[in-house]
């Protein structure tokens, strides 16, 4: 955790990640901006993650955590990451009837973050972002319309072009369904990357994720120095 996270003494904290990511709850959020909130349907408790750089990794934390807790995804949101980088960041909101609930959805969904981080790569000229899941959840489902309890992957690169390579060699290396597309001008905030998500069985879709991540750390150090990884990377060759 920052040290500075140490020096926040608000109930509403929780805490916070790496990738910039804080996590909070708002336990009786105020009626006139709730009913200003486009969700759908409006909850006593209300908790907010959000990060200025990396989504995906922030997002399978949230499923798992969900999926664990009475909680419920209102929205994800993918804003443009303007810390330099070329992505996202995310904006996810919880809400659930139990203030304790939401508390600890946020609270293991910052722990979890530090896990999935470990597949975001970075270096001066841009960066890798690799997520994979065995069951999507609700999470999942809605930042990226993938299928409810079948195994998802996402594979992302910046420079776009990386993007689209390490995509067309994550869809060879397996048998493995395509779910979305973005690019630039595509479903994404303008950035400068290709997303790609893909849905099937476990063990394909984890054998394209680690097709595309092999073929972007060479790409992305063609550009300048070796990626470094944000935490640990997690996934391994079974």
């Amino acid at each position: 955790m920052p040290m500075d996270a140490a020096n926040c003494a608000l109930p509403e904290f929780v805490g916070t990640a790496v990738l910039d990511t804080i996590g909070l709850v708002l336990p009786s959020i105020d009626r006139t901006l709730l009913d200003h909130m486009p969700l759908p349907r409006q909850y006593p408790a209300i908790g907010s993650l959000s990060s200025r750089s990396g989504a995906a990794g922030q997002i399978v934390a949230v499923d798992d955590a969900v999926k664990a807790t009475n909680t419920d995804i209102l929205s994800v949101m993918l804003p443009r990451d303007s810390k330099g980088w070329g992505g996202h960041g995310v904006h996810i909101l919880l809400g659930s009837d139990s203030v304790a609930d939401v508390r600890y959805a946020i609270q293991m969904a910052l722990d979890l973050t530090e896990k999935y981080a470990g597949e975001v790569y970075l270096n001066s000229a841009g960066h890798l972002e690799f997520a994979y899941s065995p069951s999507a959840g609700p999470a999942i489902q809605a930042a990226f319309h993938a299928p409810l309890g079948r195994a998802f992957g996402l594979m992302t690169g910046s420079p776009a072009s990386i993007g689209l390579l390490i995509s067309d060699l994550a869809l060879k290396a397996a048998s493995v369904d395509l779910v979305r597309y973005y690019d630039t001008d595509h479903g994404t905030s303008h950035t400068n990357e290709v997303i790609v998500t893909l849905s099937g069985d476990a063990s394909d879709v984890k054998r394209s994720v680690l097709a595309a991540r092999s073929a972007g750390l060479q790409l992305l150090s063609s550009l300048g120095e070796a990626p470094r990884c944000v935490t640990t990377p997690f996934l391994t060759e079974d």
